[in-house]
Formats: C-alpha cells, sequence, structure tokens
C-alpha cells in the first residue's frame, strides 16, 4: 500500500485500514514513517514478507524517506520526488514477486508537477509507463457494478470525436480480459453504453450508436464475446438489468461514474486493467480538506485492499491452470 500524497488522508487511512483488515488481508505500508498519525502503533520490515510475523495491531511499514514532514491539508512540491520514488518502487516489489499487488493512496498531481515536473497525467498512466507503457483502462468497481468508462478525462465536447472504433474495440478487450483474468470470470457478459439518449433512436438522435459502437460490439460477437450494445443508458443500471452483465462499457466518464458512486459511494474501488501486475486504489482524492481531523472514511481503501487481495488470487489461479 503505497503512502500517496503524504499531506492527504492516505496515511491516516492506511492505518484504519490496517485496524480494519487485520491478517485476513496482509500488507505493509510504504512511505516515511514521520508521516503517519501521531501514535500509530507500527513497525519498520525489511521485505513484505516479514509482515507476516507483525500483530495486526501494528502497521508494518517498509520505510522510505522524504525530503521533508507533512502538514495535513498542506502539500509540500519538496516531497514529490519521495511519492513518485515510492510508485516505482511498489512496481519493483511486484514485479519481483516480493508482493502479489498494488494498493495506491490519492496522488495530488499539482504538487508533483511542481516539485519534480511530473509528466503524466495520474497514477494509472505512470504505471502504465513502468509497465512497459502497456495499453489500460480503467474500471470502477464495486460488490453491486463494475464499469469502465471508454473515454475518461476530456470534455464532454470531445467525447463524439475520441470515442473511435479501434478505441472502443481496445476498451472492450482490455475489460474481457481483465474480468477473466483479474475476477475469475469464465465467460465475462459486457454490455454497451450507446453515447446518444436512447442508444441514437436509429439516428434520430445522433449517428455515432450505429456508425461507430453497433459494428464493433457486432464482430466482437461474432468472436464469440458475449457482448450486447448499444443499449439506451438510461435503462442499463437498475436491478433486474445490472443482473444481465459482468462490466458495462460507457461510452464517457459521467456516464459509468454517476451510477456506481450513486449505488456505492463509499465502497468503489478505481481498478487498473491491462497491467502485468494487479492495482487498485479507492475512489477518492486526497480530500486535503479533513486530512488529519480523524474523519475520513476508510471505506474505499479498505475495499481497494480486498480486492486486490482477491484479484492477485485469481491471477494465482489463471496462471496455474
Amino acid at each position: 500500500m503505497t503512502c500517496g500524497e503524504p499531506a492527504g488522508i492516505g496515511p491516516e487511512l492506511s492505518v484504519q485500514a490496517r485496524a480494519i483488515l487485520g491478517a485476513d488481508v496482509p500488507f505493509v505500508w510504504l512511505g516515511d514513517p514521520r508521516h503517519l498519525p501521531p501514535g500509530t502503533t507500527w513497525t519498520e520490515v525489511r521485505t513484505p514478507s516479514d509482515a507476516a510475523d507483525v500483530p495486526s495491531d501494528v502497521l508494518p511499514v517498509l520505510t522510505h524517506r522524504f525530503a521533508a514532514p507533512n502538514t495535513p491539508g498542506q502539500p509540500d512540491p519538496a516531497n514529490a520526488i519521495g511519492v513518485i520514488e515510492v510508485i516505482s518502487r511498489a512496481v519493483a516489489l511486484v514485479q519481483s514477486g516480493a508482493a502479489s499487488a498494488i494498493v495506491t493512496a490519492p496522488l495530488h498531481k499539482k504538487a508533483l508537477k511542481d516539485g519534480a515536473g511530473f509528466a503524466f497525467p495520474g497514477h494509472t498512466e505512470y504505471l502504465a509507463h513502468l509497465a512497459g507503457d502497456v495499453p489500460v483502462v480503467m474500471m470502477l468497481a464495486s460488490p453491486l457494478l463494475r464499469v469502465v468508462p471508454a473515454t475518461i478525462h476530456i470534455p464532454l465536447a470531445g467525447v463524439p470525436g475520441a470515442l473511435t472504433p479501434a478505441l472502443l474495440e481496445q476498451v472492450i478487450r482490455l475489460t474481457h480480459a481483465g474480468l477473466i483474468r483479474d475476477f475469475g470470470i469464465a465467460k465475462p457478459r459486457i454490455a454497451v453504453a450507446g453515447l446518444n439518449p436512447h442508444a441514437g433512436e436509429g439516428g434520430a438522435m445522433g449517428h455515432e450508436d450505429a456508425a461507430v459502437i453497433a459494428p464493433v460490439v457486432a464482430r466482437l460477437a461474432q468472436e464469440g464475446m458475449a457482448v450486447t450494445g448499444p443499449l439506451p443508458a438510461d435503462t442499463m443500471f437498475h436491478t433486474r438489468a445490472r443482473a444481465r452483465y459482468d462490466a458495462a462499457v460507457c461510452a464517457y466518464h459521467d456516464q459509468a461514474l454517476i451510477p456506481i458512486k450513486t449505488l456505492d459511494f463509499d465502497g468503489g474501488v478505481n481498478v487498473t486493467l491491462g497491467l502485468p501486475f494487479v492495482r487498485t486504489s479507492p475512489d477518492h482524492g486526497t480530500a486535503f480538506d479533513i486530512a488529519g481531523k480523524g474523519i475520513a472514511l476508510p471505506d474505499s481503501l479498505v475495499a481497494a485492499a480486498r480486492m486486490a487481495w482477491d484479484m492477485a488470487a485469481a491471477r494465482s489461479v489463471q496462471s496455474s491452470r
């Protein structure tokens, strides 16, 4: 579990997560112990496997020294290099087999840019780079719903142009492979949302659904994938509809994130599909406004750790076959 932005809620939530998860989901915290909340009971370990010998009420720490202490709510660019080094060190640990998965606490991109000239939009892109510039997709997952936005942090006006057949096919294929490898679903069912209201309604409300989405879905279905769409997004997320698929691929950011955040705001997990290792993250930011106040809820980080543990187990099963 990486520390993330030291001035955010990541360090305090990691301590809470350890108290909740205990030995059920063993993890080590990678960061500077000076950044942990005052009074935290922790012990230094040399390798992730050493955490097995640490009592469940003690936080095992792989120490990584930063340039400066932390002040909750006030990010210090001097610590940017340390934050970046922690991420790359975590990747090295999973690539060597010393750890089975990475759970990342939230970053503050401006502090990374100001302090270290960080050239990546965020965690996901940097992890993909460290993994060899592999193609990845973002999934938001909870026990109630899994969603994948085909386009992410772009203006809504740019979505129709960005949603190309090649992009959509890549997203669906990565989602399909991830459901098999990381979630243990042998024959995944994927529902693809239409871009326009009523999935275009035969061209009356836009041509993209028929011209871009439908041909990709038809081609992949012919290959044997259980993929359906384009479907009207306004009828995809009620209880009966969700029972018909294992993941929904959506056209744009809010189309995917609004339903999952409505259904399970505190329990949603950010999963990166396509990486050669397991990576999850809580579905929230650094929350500087409440950092250090002891009121941040650990639910999403706990869910991220549990999901990472289960995904690593699923990958182990797949690799043994």
